[in-house]
């Protein structure tokens, strides 16, 4: 039979671990909103694209132009979807911190 000391241990071990898990996604989804959403090379390429386009436009070339504006499209997926998946773990790591602090309230 395991005794009452031993859940509360094991009640207390969990806890941490999520306070931890939480903590990680926390910080690892404002890391990805800092250096991915916003990098130097999505916005290089989204200004070349834009450059494209235009050379497009004044040279008359169709094809030139809609495959910038396609490119010019996938790259702004690409951010909105990196910031998503920032947004998503940052505030998942939140509501893990949450949930660990309301356990650890409740039954320690």
């Amino acid at each position: 039979m395991i005794s009452d000391n031993l859940l509360q241990e094991m009640l207390i071990v969990m806890i941490v671990a999520l306070f931890i898990a939480g903590c990680i996604s926390f910080v690892f989804g404002i890391v990805i909103l800092i250096l991915r959403s916003g990098s130097k090379e999505i916005r290089t390429l989204a200004k070349q694209s834009t450059q494209l386009a235009q050379k497009g436009f004044a040279e008359e070339v169709a094809g030139l132009v809609g495959n910038a504006s396609v490119l010019l499209t996938a790259t702004t997926e690409l951010i909105k979807t990196t910031a998503g998946i920032g947004v998503f773990l940052t505030l998942l790591g939140v509501a893990l911190m949450i949930v660990s602090c309301i356990l650890a309230l409740e039954y320690i």
